[in-house]
């Protein structure tokens, strides 16, 4: 390895769908020559999502809930014990390691589960050749915007960093304590702490936050460019420009109208917007015009020139306005919309979102800057325009033919979707965010949309119409934390490398990058800065592993809505184990799933690809059976390893999910929830994956069982979620007593609506009877373990234990004969006996 290289090789960070630029080593300042290499960035893959999923089992209060989660306390419990590193050599003679402390002794924890970093196992093998088996592997989930509690994790100065590494201190680091030096744990060397750092005894320096607790947040109020003053009054907060399509139906624009006064009425006094309407032309509504609607228009053929824009900028009009001053013009402007008037078809009619989105950023960033005496003045966060869309963009700009028989379709495509990319690049310059909430009938062309919401760290989901759920996300999408100039550093021990990663990010350029002599930390610059995001690193351990325990630090950098700047620093150390047995007890199924099933998601980029990874999982589930499984004496079958029995079932259902199964019918949509899956949290990511089945019970309660069709018991109520949708089934004993069966939906839809109320994008919420032709998208979730023999049934659905003889026949003559296999079916399909 040369001098200087990387500890990291090249990982790979997955921008999917849009082609990565070839990274370049960014060059790092050395005191040897003057320039050093640093890290390769790796390859990484971008699209959104989000919630937080408590375990709820009681009634809720509030429908969904429109403004941010208040913060929640992280939880650090007693886990697993973790042994402190062997004391490495130092050359300094006059340094003696027996005077250094260990701050964290082995008592002292990880992190939880409530932690913004997730690990697929919270043990390491030491052994390179089993740790590094791809079938299982082994990774983090790492969510940058998840809040913490204030209190002592949060510090008002400057942290304390490796002079080597760049790593910060924290609670595992050695400390001299006569001289307050501390020893790094990622590259061992010792750096000073300006006195910091002394003390008479451990106890003490635990009153330090960072030697104390494993997640701290670093802030600096001040900010150190000359002449700036951050501003934070309503006259300056980051505006909300809407984009509305006006080539609408009526029934269509009916929904529209009261999802955007509901909006309107939901924004709080101080919060700016602006409302453009597209068609053939762009409409700018002027809010000073407070007796009627009045727009002033622009072609929408072409991008708008500079003096158009200039005539209307510096014109009379206020086109950005706070809601205390506006809302009755606001509630005007959407009444007084109407329905597209000519004979045209849906697709064919002509729409130049491209232009309009040009036009909404022109009005956000205003005159080049508001001068006053030399002082500029910034909105605070993220600017954003969200897009109201029911169908292509045909005209102007970044626009696709109205038909795919047009022979130039494929050319003209290309050149819109490398526009669309473009304008988003250009919109995250200028910290402005392109949500697009499509809607309707009329197939959108997903394929041209999604660069412009990417490239510019937005998102874009898709609606049945512009109804309930579309006006939730609505305001979801403005009452999202907005926080930008986000940087992701992640530092590991020596041993470990990080081999790719994705999420919603891509390579960091060489102005990001700090001078420290070996600052070989991968760097992310993140699109935006969310709660509803997460990072899917996979790690290899490049040789066995001596020590008896690894280190992992993830550092993100951040602006807020106030300009402060934020670094969020989240050290984990993990324990080495040369036991098999012991590395498999430790391993997190979900966290694993997730970690699978977005290396696998990444890679089905159309319907061939699809079908591809399907067999790649049956795959994976026979050589995890093979190399961890025990053979079954008398046979040359493997039985698939206990410690990882839920990890297998998740499989199953990723297989056959809306994610790779043949569930989702359009390609759009499932281009659509792969984009969102690839970025989203851990939670969300979660319920894609597997759905969560909650059985009502007498008096409001609700039991969680395992999502099998076994739980469609006809005088029941059962709610599953899935992520982006929440089914409710009622069985149809139940749906016949009238009471009884408003009483469980009621009770059902307020679980729905709380269990989903921090989620963006909100989930549809969809509720039907048994036997309805509806009724099928939810059995289609469902494992079908009727077909699996009584004493199978039992043993991984024990709540049958408890229905009567009658009742199990009843159940068992309710199902319909369809060939999916159950998950035993399948895992003996592979030759693998199930867990």
């Amino acid at each position: 390895m040369l001098p200087g290289a990387s500890r990291f090789p090249p990982p790979k960070l997955h921008q999917d769908q849009i082609p990565s630029p070839s990274f370049q080593n960014p060059r790092l300042l050395s005191p040897a020559n003057g320039v050093k290499t640093g890290s390769p960035v790796p390859h990484l893959s971008t699209p959104p999502g989000p919630p937080v999923f408590t375990s709820p089992v009681r009634p809720a209060a509030v429908p969904f809930r429109t403004s941010p989660a208040t913060p929640q306390p992280v939880a650090f419990s007693s886990g697993s014990t973790l042994p402190t590193s062997s004391p490495p050599h130092f050359s300094n003679g006059s340094i003696e390691l027996q005077h250094q402390v260990p701050l964290a002794t082995n008592d002292s924890t990880p992190f939880e589960e409530s932690s913004c970093a997730l690990f697929s196992a919270r043990k390491v093998l030491k052994q390179k050749k089993l740790a590094n088996v791809p079938s299982l592997g082994f990774g983090a989930l790492f969510s940058p915007g998840g809040e913490i509690s204030p209190g002592p994790q949060i510090i008002q100065r400057d942290p304390h960093r490796c002079h080597n590494c760049g790593a910060y201190a924290n609670l595992y680091c050695k400390i001299l304590l006569g001289s307050g030096q501390w020893q790094c744990v990622i590259c061992q060397k010792l750096n000073g702490s300006e006195g910091e750092y002394v003390a008479p005894s451990k106890e003490e320096l635990r009153n330090l936050p960072e030697l104390s607790s494993p997640i701290i947040d670093y802030i600096q109020i001040g900010n150190k460019r000359p002449g700036f003053i951050p501003v934070s009054d309503s006259r300056m907060s980051a505006p909300t420009v809407l984009v509305i399509d006006e080539c609408l139906d009526e029934t269509h624009l009916q929904h529209l109208q009261s999802s955007l006064h509901a909006f309107v009425d939901s924004l709080p006094p101080t919060a700016r917007i602006g409302i453009i309407l597209y068609g053939r032309t762009v409409s700018v509504y002027d809010f000073s015009e407070e007796l009627m609607a009045s727009a002033d228009v622009l072609p929408g053929d072409k991008s708008p020139t500079r003096e158009s824009l200039k005539a209307l900028i510096y014109g009379t009009g206020v086109y950005l306005s706070p809601m205390h001053a506006s809302k009755e013009v606001a509630h005007k402007i959407f009444s007084s919309l109407r329905p597209f008037g000519l004979n045209i078809a849906e697709s064919s009619r002509d729409r130049c979102l491209g232009t309009a989105v040009e036009v909404a950023l022109a009005i956000i960033q205003g005159p080049s800057a508001e001068m006053s005496r030399g002082i500029i003045k910034r909105a605070g966060g993220n600017s954003r325009i969200i897009a109201c869309a029911g169908g292509p963009n045909t005209y102007g700009p970044g626009s696709v033919p109205h038909s795919f028989s047009h022979p130039n379709y494929p050319h003209m495509e290309k050149t819109a979707l490398k526009w669309m990319e473009n304008l988003g690049r250009e919109a995250h310059r200028h910290n402005t965010v392109v949500d697009i909430l499509c809607a309707g009938t009329c197939p959108v062309r997903i394929p041209v949309l999604q660069p412009l919401a990417k490239a510019s760290g937005g998102v874009l989901v898709l609606h049945d119409d512009f109804g309930e759920a579309f006006g939730v996300n609505l305001q979801r999408a403005a009452s999202r934390a907005s926080r930008f100039h986000g940087l992701l550093e992640i530092r590991c021990s020596d041993d470990i490398l990080i081999t790719q990663v994705v999420g919603p990010g891509e390579e960091a350029h060489v102005d990001t990058h700090e001078t420290f002599k070996n600052n070989n930390a991968l760097c992310i610059q993140m699109l935006s800065v969310e709660e509803t995001q997460s990072f899917a690193l996979s790690m290899e351990t490049k040789e066995d592993i001596k020590s008896d325990c690894v280190f992992f630090q993830f550092a993100v950098r951040y602006a807020n809505v106030y300009q402060a700047d934020i670094s969020r620093v989240v050290t984990v150390r993990l324990p080495t184990v040369d036991s098999v047995s012991a590395y498999l007890e430790s391993v997190q199924d979900e966290v694993a799933a997730i970690l699978m099933a977005k290396r696998t998601l990444l890679r089905a980029k159309n319907h061939s690809d699809v079908m591809d990874m399907r067999g790649t999982i049956d795959e994976r589930i026979k050589d995890i059976a093979l190399k961890f499984g025990s053979l079954v004496p008398k046979s040359k079958l493997h039985q698939f390893p206990k410690e990882l029995s839920a990890l297998s079932e998740l499989l199953f259902h990723l297989r056959r999910g809306p994610l790779l199964g043949s569930i989702v019918g359009h390609e759009d949509e499932r281009s659509v929830l792969r984009n969102l899956f690839l970025n989203a949290s851990s939670d969300l990511s979660l319920r894609m994956v597997a759905p969560r089945c909650l059985m009502h019970r007498e008096g409001g309660t609700f039991e969680e069982l395992p999502a099998y069709d076994l739980a469609m018991q006809s005088d029941t109520a059962v709610v599953l979620d899935h992520g982006t949708d929440v089914f409710i089934w009622l069985g149809a004993e139940l749906a016949a007593d009238e009471g009884r069966s408003a009483a469980a939906l009621a009770a059902c839809r307020t679980l729905a609506e709380e269990i989903t109320e921090l989620r963006f994008p909100a989930p549809r919420i969809l509720a039907f009877k048994e036997g309805s032709s509806q009724a099928r998208y939810f059995v289609s979730r469902l494992i079908p373990a009727h077909k699996d023999p009584p004493y199978e049934q039992e043993a991984r659905f024990p709540q049958l234990r408890s229905l009567t003889i009658e009742q199990r026949m009843k159940l068992k003559t309710s199902f319909i004969h369809f060939d999916d296999p159950s998950f035993c079916e399948w895992m003996r399909s592979l030759k693998v006996v199930p867990p």
